[in-house]
C-alpha cells in the first residue's frame, strides 16, 4: 500500500520526498525514466523525514531484522535497523561476501541476477523487513522474501521508498507479503 493510504494522505512529508528525487530521462536507456535518490539523500530534512516515516511505522512491531537490499537498500536499511532496535542483514549481489553464502536466483526484465545472504545471518522465526528504494516488477524483493525465508525468518513486509503503481499489478502484495511505498515515481 502506498503511505498515502495509510494515514499519510495530506502529510506534507510525501511531497517534500518525491521533489527531492531527481529524475533522469532515458538512463540507463532510452524510455526509462531513472528514479534517482542521490539528490534525496542530499535533502538532509527529506532524508530523515523518510527514515522517519518508516521507522514509525515499523518501531512497535516486533521486527528483530532489516534486510536491505544492493545497493541503495543499504542507505536506508542500517538507520531504520538502529532507531528500531533491530540488526541489519545486507543482502547483496553474487561474490561479495566473504563468507558462508546462502542465495537466490531471479528474472529481469533484461537477464537474470542473483542475491546472497551470509549463514547464520538471521535466525528462524526472528521477523523481518525488507527495504529498498524502488519497486517496479517485484522480481529483486520477491527474491529477498524466499532468501529470508529459507533461512527460517518470518517476512513481515517490504517497504520502498518508490513504487511504480502500474508495474506491481493492483494488490500491493509480493509473494503473499505486504508491499509499503512512500510516494510514486516522478515524472
Amino acid at each position: 500500500m502506498f503511505a498515502s493510504e495509510d494515514g499519510l494522505k495530506d502529510d506534507p512529508r510525501l511531497q517534500a520526498i518525491s521533489e527531492a528525487i531527481r529524475v533522469i530521462p532515458h538512463f540507463p536507456k532510452p524510455g526509462i525514466m531513472f528514479q534517482d535518490i542521490t539528490t534525496l539523500l542530499l535533502d538532509h530534512k527529506a532524508f530523515k523525514d523518510t527514515v522517519d516515516i518508516f521507522v514509525d511505522r515499523y518501531r512497535n512491531m516486533g521486527i528483530a531484522v532489516v534486510a536491505g537490499v544492493e545497493a541503495r537498500g543499504f542507505m536506508f536499511g542500517p538507520s531504520i535497523a538502529l532507531a528500531i532496535g533491530a540488526k541489519f542483514v545486507p543482502l547483496r549481489k553474487p561474490r561479495k561476501l566473504p563468507g558462508e553464502v546462502i542465495c537466490e536466483d531471479y528474472e529481469l526484465e533484461y537477464g537474470t541476477d542473483r542475491l546472497e545472504m551470509h549463514v547464520g545471518a538471521v535466525q528462524s522465526e526472528e521477523r523481518a523487513i525488507v527495504i529498498d528504494d524502488l519497486v517496479a516488477t517485484g522480481g529483486t524483493l520477491s527474491a529477498a522474501i524466499k532468501l529470508l525465508e529459507r533461512a527460517g525468518a518470518v517476512v513481515v513486509e517490504c517497504a520502498c521508498v518508490i513504487g511504480v503503481p502500474e508495474m506491481i499489478k493492483g494488490s500491493c502484495r509480493l509473494n503473499g507479503k505486504p508491499l509499503y511505498i512512500l510516494v510514486e515515481p516522478r515524472r
